[in-house]
């Protein structure tokens, strides 16, 4: 096809041709497309110029040039320098050369790929480059399966991906769309989702460059979701181009900003954050380094950019996305290896000694790119690292100096590059996360610097001891590194050793059969864990994680500290030998009791997960302490330097002596008037104008007086000492701190504030100010804007799929989209299974199947379900009992504050997105059968509605249980389980729920690998974004005074810190933080340090109680300084608590602590004798199960009743908190308080109270056990907090015996009954009746003042009249809030009805029924009295007749239906007749198809009748397949799996063959290999001495075992054979019945034979495998038919009969030559197809795959060819359909998908019924399209005969029966007549005048045009237009000017078959390209 004027052919179908089976098409589709076996032509690409083949945008002067809708670009022959054709049917190159070509053009020029050398690694490496958004084509070759699925071809502007292979339909992929992100195209894998969705996608585009598939030119549909991906702000414009090939056009790509060389030189000037932000982000990145020649001076600026941009710390995701773009690009891997090596030939000496620094900066960039990708850098790199030595010795040789640290880093650089080629070699590196590890000494312990945070293996298995110092407290530290790497190893090891030694101890548990129940003191564990879904977060992808909730039935997940925010889990499928890390990222209690979990797992285990399988069944354990926390502080120990570390002399050497601040100096001068503002005027308080003045802070003299700045003397000392020494601790007992507040230029990082005060001081809030995003830098904006756009996409991508795997939990899902992983077998066995009306319409197959359907329930579930559920109306009762319980207190539990402490504020957006729920389960409506919920809704289809009636609720709720039991088990069904299963319905109801789990965890693992990608590419952005964010904080945090933090906002924002690097740093609470928390949020430009806290209220709390006792992890550098006598200041006075209640602390925990005045003027308490008092009682605790916490009820009801008695004294629920001290106790208050009494009263437990007060407290301290067991009860700084949280009144009630034993308690127990504040009942006071008193010791006593007074009655009237029915109470005393609960006797109507109501309730209307009659309908009604009889409606069955004249189904009163349920008979379109509903006909006027349930009764070619129906056979068009079951016995003695087949397909089913060495694991109908193992049959008389395989050639003993049995009888067998399990004794009877007639012979021997176990007679047995019955298959058992496989006696026998079967086999197999022949032949004409692959590419794809089956029988390969004839012909079809009218395109579109549908389903091979039936629809509808393409080019000449003609043979052509001979006949005899009276060309003339005329002018091709109307003409010389005129025939304007067509005019292809004008830029573009390569 290379002669230069040869013009494409388009195939025609000729009338009175016949298409057959065996006919292929393959030359129409090479006569069409002109392009080779592997090589497509290459387009030509300018500029600004695009291909057209599918929806790239045309720019101004382009035009779009289309033949028969592909619109290609045509090779026309023109040859190049040396000779060789284009075409790839003269110019054949090998699969290297093809791979290494690559030639390069810049500035307009169009490239091929040169013929070189390159290997295979360098080929896959290299780009095509292409300069303004030009277009790329990858040559098709035949690569392997291996070689194609993992090849990518990186372009500049990014890699395309060939398509994952699936089993998912091409309808639904048509609308598929192929989104550009970054620049990188994707081509979607097949998906289960539905066409709506996919055709309503949107086409995104950026980079403006576009790149063709893998395997050629795609048509049009395929093209047409294809596109760019916008700029950001760029309003998104779709355009659905109309025509024929269905290309797309779309706005125009915006040009990619270049970096240039001043760009860059800017850069340097720029903070490296900047740069490595910058370039990141920067589109111009790729182009600028794909560049393959630079000027020295550009490459070395770029050297020096790209080192500046790596130095950054803050932000290694960006520097990660920036190298990545290097190691791919062609400045690594050609111009700095051509740039060192040039270096050897410089002649400049100033140019050479400039040499060094630039190889300094390439060296330091190698180190980057090798530290961040090991395993892709070292190939990528390879080229530069071998010229870098020779250059270097080189310079060195020539006199320039090479540094040593050069020389040094450059060796380090080539270690490393051998140490991963060796790793490589071993197998072992794999993937970018390995880490490098530098290499240990030997002996040297390992430093801590470089331990691994999370546990090792070695930790894990084998109970590795770690190396651990105590916390030294009484002393000194020997250096700074060792301080460091003991806080490192010893918080290391608090949250490490409880998960080491829970799995150790799980690991030896896992054989136990409790292991469910065994409870774990360290670890908890949680089994059959599945991750479910990928979710999309502000911080990346999160899981959602299920696990069984079974075993944790106990737990109440509001108040458990399980799996809390950050909590660390691990999980494994394989008893810990590998091993996933996640933490918690959301915890919903909620979803926790569902067992729903999201976790976000470490960058190591997110490597693995791409292996994980959503079936994979995980057990996941949990460390309970909090992981990100210790994850930010150690990370921060290994980072800091030592030298950084602030204040050593005092926290290492602790040294006692302390200097000032180093920022203060003696002339430096405070202003003291911020803490004197409260003063009423300036003169009255300080008469000395002190407010105006400043003080020399060094200069005591200078200070202001006590009494002017109105402190104490201890505060006057903390203020001077946190004032002027460089490291202050100030201690702070209860009540003595000091409130102040900053106002503005503040900053609050860390958990949830319940101040309202602060929230607007939150990063959050404050980022959410409209000047801070305009504040920000622009290289800040600028990335921001394109890191949010790439996750938007990538999100979208992954919610599509995630939203398809959450729905596969909600419900069953319909057989229609399981479809694709059923197995063909099981699809037409399941589908066989029903045949009744409502499953024929909408039901689900599958839901019957598994035992949901409502064949199921109706018939049977309904009669056993008053036995199953004997109790359902008293459950039902209960239910709503449970429903109508009162709202319980919200008591913030345990859980939650720790929650919110962990949660940083700004981190609460890292929440999954909340994706629209109604879209999820407008999903699931889509894809379930049966939803869990709302499961009744679960199919659309209004016949089911319908249907509904028949399931009772109580029913429905049965099917809800048991479909949601089945949905939890984890077992499914093995592949090779399944593949044995013939009929789905013979299975037990179990089995089918294991099949079903297989079918969905297939159906789960194509989508979780579809979305693989995009979750990586998803993390890689949000990581880069959280780099973004700490750089918006820092922006923030640089302007504020004061950043106030947590322990957790600074171990998370420690990055941070030191870029802000605060001068003064307070710590307030100092006592509670652990002291590495506290190292780590100093910087080193701190000078500053204030400690304020108390060491004898609560101390840090540590996981391990050993490494807080023994090691001291829980004393606080604050304790550790104060413990070594550092100085520091306590403060005396209480500004809290009244007197008597600070006398329990003074001086039993502080020596000094005095009163201030103002607790001296509290009130006493109400209702009661005493404002401080302790109940004693001896009631004992319970323990808990969950949690090691206890709770006391006693206390607890006790607690809440005084709390009841204190609210009717009018205190003000705020005013009062009840504290517990263990956790227990919060779960079982908040079962006693209902919101609606104790609303706005606190709850807490005491450690979550520190630093909190309150006027009342009420406290219960739970523990009261006979072992005395007082717990933390014992704890001074527990008892401290606990004593010191009320202002004006305490109440406890607790053992008082049993705590009195503690030396603590019993001297506050003292002081207490020395002022008679302890009793066993507290003394209550009535405040109306002040000399009536009441005691109280328990709950029940509290009877006695039920209303908060005394037990006296009220007595008050009431504004109603009534009196108060309360007893005494003393609120609400003028009764303005009493409601009178009498009834109430007010008249309502004229009748004298009363009202029902209540005093105190609105009356409303009277509703007593009495009997009116209704006016609309005369009808008498039961009406409530108030209700006029016209607005009732009447209950009455209505009587009126509906329209269709059936009587109405409705009450009287209702609007009468529009859809009547009567079943009437019509008949259909096939001509049937049918009963359907009533309200159907109507819509069957209007269009609505109904499906003919008809039975098929046509007698198919296999003689039995059609299983069809007529609906299903397409109106007989295509029948159904014979599904009678075949039963014949194959040769190797199973039965046939298959259905009704004249000829039987190999053997499906698992060999059986087997002998004493081994078993067949092939197949059945494939040949086995045969054993080579020694025959083992021997005894002590013969041997045998060949192969096990080969016939015995020993002859067989028959000579008595003389072996005893178990039993003790002599053994009944025979020498040398397996001793028979009878006796002959024991067993007589069942060894003696007569068989062969032998067995009573006394001498008789006996032989067991080892398939089956039966016993026979020897001499019998040996004739009846003797007998040759010439029938090949193996023996049998004589009694039950087993075949006889393995036994050494007869093995010569069953050897010769197996050797004959596999010979069968091999016949069966077919020769392997031929069908290997056959296959590559095959393959050859596949490839050759470009129709085939351009119109159905994912046919294309299945019958590659299909061809690539390493075994294939002649059966499959026939199977295969005839896929190939069929889909080239709907190719062809397909193709051609652009030569008709678009209005006539949608049916004839229709008719060929039904084809393809029926071609689609599964089959082992194509019956004979198949294949008619298949061909004569073909060709019937290449006759019609035939028909059209001669209509549409005859438009204008068709007379009305000619009509007519046309309209017979399209009724013909068009209609729905069996197209038959006779019909064809017909077809065929008019066909021709038209073909005479209709040219094809559609010219007006005939095929031979149009011939002539295009011979007679002369013009190459692309001279002739056409007018607006369609008129042709031609222009001569250079073909481009250059002066204008006006049709001859309708005076239109034709022509143009300046070689520019009028833009009216098109190209008239259908002259001489152009692809465009002979002058055009794409013409142009051609000659340039043969210019080229003749000049190359």
């Amino acid at each position: 096809m290379d002669g230069a004027g040869q013009e494409p052919r388009s195939w025609q179908s000729r009338p009175g041709e016949r298409g057959h089976a065996n006919h292929r098409f393959t030359q129409t589709s090479r006569d069409r497309v002109n392009n080779g076996s592997g090589q497509a032509h290459k387009r030509a690409a300018q500029a600004g110029e695009n291909p057209q083949a599918s929806n790239y945008p045309l720019l101004p002067g382009q035009r779009e040039e289309n033949f028969g809708g592909t619109g290609r670009f045509f090779n026309h022959g023109r040859r190049n320098q040396g000779g060789q054709a284009n075409s790839g049917s003269t110019g054949h190159w090998n699969e290297q050369e093809n791979e290494g070509r690559g030639r390069k053009h810049q500035d307009r020029q169009a490239h091929e790929r040169a013929r070189g050398s390159w290997n295979e690694q360098e080929n896959e490496g290299r780009v095509k480059r292409y300069q303004g958004g030009q277009a790329h084509e990858r040559a098709r070759r035949p690569w392997n399966e291996q070689e194609n699925e993992g090849r990518v071809k990186r372009y500049q502007g990014g890699q395309t991906h060939e398509r994952a292979r699936e089993p998912w339909n091409e309808q639904e992929n048509e609308g598929r769309v192929k989104r550009y992100q970054g620049g990188q195209a994707h081509e979607r894998a097949r998906e289960p989702w539905n066409e709506q969705k996919n055709e309503d996608r949107g086409r995104k585009h950026q980079s403006g460059q576009a790149h063709d598939g893998a395997r050629g030119l795609r048509n049009g549909q395929e093209n047409e979701g294809r596109g760019r991906r916008m700029q950001p702000g760029e309003n998104p414009r779709f355009h659905q181009n109309p025509t024929p090939g269905g290309a797309q056009l779309s706005e125009q790509p915006q040009q990619t900003k270049r970096i240039g060389y001043k760009f860059l030189e800017s850069l340097l000037q720029k903070d490296p954050s900047e740069v490595v932000i910058t370039l990141a982000s920067s589109l111009g990145l790729k182009e600028l380094l794909s560049q393959t020649s630079m000027k020295p001076t550009f490459l070395q600026l770029i050297c020096q950019v790209l080192r500046k941009a790596c130095s950054s710390r803050m932000d290694r995701q960006s520097v990660q996305q920036l190298l990545g773009v290097v190691k791919e690009s062609n400045f690594l891997k050609i111009c700095l290896p051509q740039y060192v090596s040039d270096m050897i030939t410089e002649a400049v000496p100033a140019v050479r000694h400039q040499y060094p620094e630039h190889i300094g900066n390439i060296i330091s960039l190698l180190q980057d790119l090798i530290s961040i990708f090991p395993a892709s850098s070292v190939q990528n790199t390879s080229i530069l690292l071998t010229v870098l030595p020779a250059s270097i010795n080189a310079l060195r040789a020539s006199g320039v100096d090479i540094t040593e640290e050069t020389e040094k880093n450059l060796k380090k650089v080539q270690m490393l590059v051998q140490h991963l080629q060796e790793k490589r070699r071993e197998g072992t590196l794999r993937a970018d996360n390995y880490t490098l590890m530098q290499p240990q000494a030997d002996g040297q312990e390992e430093t801590y610097r470089t331990m691994t945070i999370y546990p090792t293996y070695n930790e894990v298995h084998h109970d590795e001891k770690p190396f651990l110092r105590p916390n030294i407290v009484s002393g000194r530290y020997e250096s700074t590194s060792i301080y460091l790497d003991t806080h490192f190893r010893l918080l290391r090891e608090d949250f490490v050793r409880p998960l080491r030694e829970g799995i150790l101890e799980l690991l030896q548990s896992f054989e136990d059969k409790g292991l469910r129940k065994k409870k774990f003191d360290d670890i908890r564990i949680y089994f059959d864990t599945r991750i479910i879904t990928p979710l999309c977060s502000s911080s990346g992808i999160v899981y959602k994680v299920q696990f069984d909730t079974k075993p944790l039935k106990f737990v109440r997940w509001q108040n458990s500290k399980r799996l809390l925010y950050g909590s660390l889990v691990c999980m494994s499928k394989d008893h810990f030998e590998t091993c996933l890390f996640a933490t918690v990222s959301n915890r919903d209690s909620a979803d926790l009791a569902q067992g729903i979990v999201q976790l976000c797992f470490n960058t190591q285990s997110q490597a693995l997960l791409a292996e994980v399988q959503p079936s994979d069944s995980f057990l996941m354990v949990e460390t309970t302490a909090y992981f990100e926390a210790y994850r930010h502080v150690l990370e921060g120990l290994q980072e800091i330097h030592e030298e950084d570390i602030p204040f050593q002399k005092y926290i290492v050497e602790c040294d006692a002596h302390v200097k000032e601040p180093t920022y203060l100096t003696m002339g430096t001068t405070y202003n003291f008037a911020p803490l004197m503002e409260d003063s009423p005027t300036d003169e009255d308080m300080h008469p000395d104008g002190l407010r105006r003045q400043s003080v020399n802070v060094l200069d005591s003299n200078q200070w202001p007086s006590m009494e002017t700045l109105r402190l104490d003397e201890s505060q006057m000392q903390a203020l001077s000492l946190a004032l002027t020494k460089e490291l202050a601790i100030i201690q702070g007992p209860p009540g003595t701190g000091i409130y102040t507040f900053q106002k503005s230029g503040m900053v609050r990082v860390g958990g949830r504030s319940s101040s309202e005060v602060l929230k607007q001081f939150t990063l959050r809030e404050l980022r959410k100010k409209c000047e801070f995003r305009r504040n920000l830098p622009m290289h800040l904006r600028r990335a921001y804007v394109n890191i949010t756009s790439q996750m938007k996409q990538a999100e979208q991508e992954l919610h599509e799929g995630a939203k398809h795997l959450e729905c596969t939990t909600y419900g069953v899902l319909h057989e229609r989209h399981l479809e694709a992983c059923i197995a063909p077998q099981h699809w037409d066995s399941l589908m066989s299974g029903l045949d009744e009306e409502e499953f024929y319409y909408n039901g689900s197959m599958i839901l019957e199947w598994l035992g949901l359907g409502v064949t199921v329930f109706t018939q049977s579930a309904a009669e056993n379900l008053g036995a199953e559920n004997p109790g359902g109306q008293q459950q039902r009762e209960e239910e709503q009992e449970v429903e109508a319980e009162e709202e319980l207190l919200e008591i913030p539990e345990e859980a939650d504050l720790i929650q919110a402490d962990r949660v940083i504020e700004d981190e609460e957006t890292a929440k999954p997105r909340r994706r629209k729920e109604e879209a999820v389960h407008e999903l699931a409506s889509v894809l379930l059968a049966m939803k869990l919920e709302n499961q009744e809704e679960g199919t659309a289809q209004p016949q089911q509605k319908a249907m509904q009636w028949e399931i009772t609720a109580a029913q429905r709720k049965k099917m809800k249980q048991k479909m949601r039991v089945e949905l939890r088990k984890l077992s499914a069904m093995t592949e090779l389980e399944a593949k044995t299963i013939r009929d789905v319905w013979q299975l037990d109801l179990s089995s089918r729920w294991r099949l079903y789990r297989h079918w969905l965890q297939m159906y789960q693992g194509f989508i979780r690998r579809r979305i693989l990608q995009h979750e990586q590419q998803y993390q890689a952005a949000a990581e880069r974004l959280a780099e973004l964010r700490l750089q918006e904080d820092l922006c923030i945090l640089k302007e504020a005074q004061v950043v106030g933090m947590t322990t957790t906002g600074a171990a998370k924002y420690r990055q941070i810190l030191q870029k802000v690097e605060p001068r003064i740093v307070i710590v307030e609470e100092a006592a509670e933080v652990l002291e590495a928390h506290t190292i780590t949020t100093l910087s080193k430009a701190c000078q500053h340090l204030i400690l304020i806290g108390d060491h004898q209220q609560l101390q840090p709390s540590a996981n391990v109680y050993d490494l807080a006792k023994n090691f001291n992890l829980e004393v606080s550098l604050f304790e550790r300084l104060v413990k070594v006598n550092f100085p520091f200041v306590r403060l005396k006075y209480q500004h809290r608590m009244r007197p008597e209640i600070a006398r329990l602390l003074s001086p039993h925990i502080y020596q000094e602590l005095e009163n201030h005045p103002s607790v001296l003027k509290y009130e006493n308490i109400k209702g009661v004798l005493s404002n401080l008092f302790f109940v004693e009682h001896d009631f004992p605790e319970q323990e808990i199960q969950e949690g090691k916490s206890h709770q006391n009820l006693h206390e607890a009801q006790f607690v809440v009743e005084l709390c009841k008695y204190f609210l009717c004294q009018d205190y003000l629920p705020s005013q009062i908190t009840i504290l517990t001290t263990y956790t227990g106790q919060l779960s079982c208050l908040r079962k006693l308080m209902p919101a609606k009494t104790f609303a706005g009263v606190k709850v807490h437990v005491v450690d979550k109270y520190q630093g909190e007060e309150n006027d009342i407290i009420l406290l219960s301290l739970v523990r009261s056990n006979k072992e005395e067991r007082s717990g933390f009860l014992q704890i001074s700084n527990r008892i401290c907090v606990a004593l010191s949280r009320a202002k004006k009144g305490l109440y406890c009630i607790g053992n008082m015996r049993m705590l009195g034993k503690v030396p603590l308690w019993s001297k506050i127990i003292h002081t207490l009954r020395e002022k008679g504040h302890i009793g066993r009942s507290l003394m209550l006071c009535c405040q109306n009746h002040p000399e009536t008193k009441t005691l109280v010791s328990a709950a029940a006593d509290f009877s006695k003042v039920p209303e908060g007074g005394c037990s006296r009655p009220c007595e008050f009237r009431l504004s109603c009249g009534h009196v108060c029915t309360r007893a005494c109470h003393p609120y609400d005393t003028q009764h303005k809030e009493y409601q009178c609960l009498k009834p109430c006797q007010k008249v309502l109507c004229t009748d004298g009805h009363r009202c029902p109501q209540l005093c105190y309730e609105p009356c409303g209307p009277c509703m007593v029924k009495v009997e009116k009659t209704i006016s609309k309908c005369g009808h008498q009604q039961m009406v409530p009295c108030s209700t006029p009889d016209t607005e009732f409606f009447c209950q009455e069955p209505c009587q009126k007749k509906l329209n269709c004249g059936h009587t109405c189904n409705k009450f009287c009163g209702q609007e009468c239906t529009t859809a009547c349920p009567e079943l009437v008979t019509v008949a259909l379109k096939c001509g049937h007749i049918q009963q359907v509903k009533c309200w159907i006909t109507e819509e069957m006027k209007h269009g609505m198809p109904v499906e003919c349930k008809t039975k098929c009764s046509v007698t198919l070619e296999c003689g039995h009748v059609c299983p069809g129906s007529c609906h299903t056979c397409f109106e007989g068009r295509f029948h159904k397949p014979c599904n009678r079951p075949c039963k014949r016995f194959l040769v190797c003695s199973h039965k046939c799996q298959q259905p009704c087949t004249t000829e039987c397909p190999p053997c499906q089913l698992d060999c059986q063959n087997h002998c004493i060495h081994s078993r067949c694991k092939k197949k059945c109908g494939e040949s086995c290999f045969p054993c080579a193992e020694p025959c083992e049959w021997r005894c002590r008389h013969y041997q045998c001495t060949n192969l096990c395989s080969e016939p015995c050639n020993r002859p067989r003993c028959n000579v008595p075992c003389t072996k005893l049995l178990h039993c003790g009888h002599p053994c009944i067998g025979l020498c040398g054979e397996p001793c028979p399990q009878k006796c002959l004794v024991c067993d007589r009877e069942e060894v003696t019945q007569i068989f062969f007639g032998f067995e009573e012979d006394p001498d008789a021997r006996f032989v067991q034979l080892e398939d089956c176990g039966h016993v026979f007679e020897s001499q019998g047995l040996d004739h009846y495998m003797d007998e040759d019955d010439d029938v090949i298959k193996l023996k049998v058992c004589p009694v039950c038919q087993t075949p006889i496989r393995k036994n050494l006696r007869y093995g010569t026998i069953v050897q010769r009969r197996l050797d004959e079967i596999e010979r069968v086999k091999e016949k069966i197999q077919g020769p392997v030559q031929e069908i290997e022949s056959r296959r590559q032949s095959l393959q050859a004409a596949l490839a050759g197809n470009a129709v085939l692959q351009r119109n159905l590419p994912l046919k294309y794809l299945m019958l590659e795959d299909k061809l690539r089956v390493s075994v294939l029988s002649t059966k499959s390969i026939g199977l295969i060819e005839n896929l190939l004839n069929f889909y080239e012909r709907l190719a062809d079809l397909t193709n051609s359909m652009s030569k008709i009218d678009a209005s006539e395109r949608k049916e004839l579109r229709k008719r060929l998908d039904e084809v393809q549908k029926w071609l689609d389903k599964p089959r082992l091979s194509f019956t004979g019924q198949e294949l008619s039936d298949l061909q004569v629809e073909i060709q019937r509808l290449t006759y019609l399209l035939s028909l059209l393409a001669r209509c549409k080019g005859a438009s204008g000449r068709i007379t009305p005969a000619l009509a007519e003609e046309i309209a017979s043979v399209r009724e013909i052509l068009e209609g729905t029966k069996k197209f038959r001979d006779e019909d064809e006949a017909v077809v065929k005899t008019k066909l021709e007549r038209l073909c005479r009276a209709l040219p094809v060309s559609g010219l007006g003339i005939s095929e031979a005048e149009r011939v002539q005329i295009v011979s007679a002018v002369g013009c190459s091709p692309g001279h002739w045009f056409k007018c607006k109307n369609g008129h042709i003409y031609v222009i001569g010389e250079c073909g481009g237009a250059m002066e204008r005129s006006r049709c001859p025939e309708c005076h239109e304007a034709i022509g143009g000017t300046n070689h520019t067509l009028d833009s009216t005019n098109s190209l008239a292809p259908e002259m001489d078959g152009a692809t465009h004008a002979a002058w055009s830029d794409t013409a142009n573009n051609l000659l340039n390209f043969e210019e080229l390569r003749r000049l190359l």
